[in-house]
This record gives C-alpha cells, sequence and structure tokens, in this order.
C-alpha cells in the first residue's frame, strides 16, 4: 500500500485495518448482530457462553449485539460532528483570513471566548438547556470542535492569502469564494485532512465522556461510552462486561493514530525534485 509514492508501514496497515473492521461493523450491525438492539436474552451480567460470546450486560443484552449496534451509533455520530465542525471551521476561518480587518477580529474574539472554558464544561451547559437528544448532541460538539479548525483554518489561511498567486487573482477581479476555494483551500487541504483523522478521534472520544457522564446519546440506542458507565459496576464484581466496549473505544482510537501519524510523516517528507536540491 501506498500513498503518494510512499509506502506504508506495518503500523500504518494494522491501523487502516482496524478502521476497516469498524467500518464495516457499523455499515453492516444489523445483519451481523445476534439479536436486537434492546433484546432482552439472558440475566443480569450472565457470563459468556455459546449463546452470548461476551455475555450479557446489566439487564440481560447481549453484550456482542450491543457492541455492534453501538459500533454504528459512535463511529456514525463522531464523523457526521466531524464533517460539519470542519464545514464551520474552514468556512469561517478562511473567510477570516481573506477578508481580514473586523471580520477576522470579530469572529476570533468569539472564538476565544468559546475557548476560554474548557469545552466539556460548556457541552455540559449547553446539552442541560437543550436537552438530551441526538441532533441536540451533534450540533453541540459540532460547534464546539469548530473553534479549533478555525484557528487552524485562518493560520493556514493567513500565510496563503499573503503569497503573490493569491494577489494576482485578486487583480484579475476574482472574487472571494474563487479565491478561497480556487487557490486557499486545495493550498491548505494536507494539513487539514491530517487534522481530520485527529479530530474524528476527539469527537469519538468526546461522544463516549459525555456518554458515560449520562448526556451522550440517549437511551435505548446502544453507544460504546454509555456502556462502560452502564457497567462499571461489575468490575467490582469481576465482572469484564464494562471492558469490551471499552476496548473497543481504545482500539480504534490506536487505529485512528496510527494512519493519521503515517499520514503526517508522508506530508512532512520533501518531495523528489525538493530532495534533490
Amino acid at each position: 500500500m501506498t500513498l503518494f509514492g510512499h509506502k506504508a508501514p506495518p503500523t500504518a496497515i494494522l491501523g487502516l485495518l482496524i478502521i476497516l473492521l469498524n467500518l464495516a461493523v457499523a455499515v453492516a450491525g444489523p445483519w451481523l448482530a445476534p439479536y436486537g438492539e434492546t433484546q432482552i436474552v439472558g440475566g443480569g451480567w450472565d457470563p459468556s457462553s455459546g449463546a452470548s460470546w461476551f455475555g450479557t450486560d446489566q439487564i440481560g443484552r447481549d453484550m456482542l449485539t450491543r457492541l455492534i449496534y453501538g459500533a454504528r451509533m459512535t463511529i456514525g455520530i463522531a464523523f457526521v460532528t466531524t464533517i460539519l465542525s470542519f464545514a464551520i471551521g474552514i468556512a469561517s476561518g478562511l473567510i477570516a483570513a481573506a477578508l481580514g480587518r473586523w471580520v477576522d477580529i470579530v469572529i476570533s474574539r468569539l472564538v476565544d471566548v468559546v475557548l476560554s472554558i474548557p469545552l466539556l464544561i460548556w457541552a455540559l451547559m449547553i446539552l442541560n438547556v437543550l436537552g438530551q437528544s441526538l441532533t441536540s448532541l451533534v450540533l453541540t460538539i459540532a460547534f464546539l470542535d469548530s473553534t479549533r479548525v478555525f484557528r487552524l483554518a485562518r493560520a493556514l489561511g493567513i500565510s496563503i492569502v499573503a503569497l503573490d498567486f493569491v494577489e494576482v487573482a485578486r487583480l484579475r477581479g476574482e472574487g472571494l469564494w474563487w479565491v478561497i476555494t480556487r487557490e486557499v483551500l486545495p493550498n491548505c487541504a494536507a494539513p487539514l485532512m491530517s487534522e481530520f483523522g485527529l479530530r474524528f478521534c476527539f469527537n469519538f472520544l468526546f461522544i463516549a465522556a459525555l456518554s458515560f457522564l449520562g448526556l451522550g446519546v440517549p437511551l435505548p440506542y446502544a453507544d460504546w461510552g454509555g456502556m462502560v458507565k452502564d457497567n462499571v459496576g461489575g468490575i467490582s464484581f469481576g465482572l469484564p462486561a464494562a471492558l469490551f466496549p471499552a476496548g473497543a473505544i481504545a482500539l480504534l482510537t490506536v487505529g485512528i493514530n496510527l494512519v493519521v501519524d503515517w499520514f503526517l510523516s508522508v506530508d512532512a517528507r520533501p518531495s523528489g525534485a525538493q530532495a534533490e536540491m
């Protein structure tokens, strides 16, 4: 496997396989799950058996089934929130960089206000006001995460809009939208793509943390953070139910970081022409 002419190391291949496995489980969840998402198949915290490979949770639902459905919910929400946060952050960041002056000052100060308070505190306040629903969860995380994307997009945009080819485009009479989409955005796509993987990982963990605190994915939907919260009491009795979703969260996080690290290393290497100079 290669990217831009660079062969992938074993760690990147392993990370990609982990991601593809999770995506396959998320997409094909209803066909892979042996039981229904909320179906009770045994007693609370029953041990693993032929009928239930990972045992049951605190009220007797199949853990394997909940893990499969949880992959679809957790990964799906993280992907949607990351897409929305990048749409908001890139648009506002590049507009602020291209226009400058009071537009840049106003947007930057608003972002500074949001960043002055930890995002978890913001999320807890907003979700307590809006209520617990998938829509409010997605919009809240997307809005809060877009502040991080804004800072990166603005920093990249400011360094690019000062270059000669952007000035030439402006002198030709090109509009703001043309300059941003044709001149600025393509030249900052690589670091933004790398950042997408990191922000997806952050949102994935952030959703799990909110679900663990009781303000994430609402019941009766399965998600990995909520499964850890529901079954953490079993650890005191030597029951591993909470370890399965926690392990799934850790595994996917490691896989994403392995792929992103490789992508960053490829992006940082000089091209063939540059290497010869």
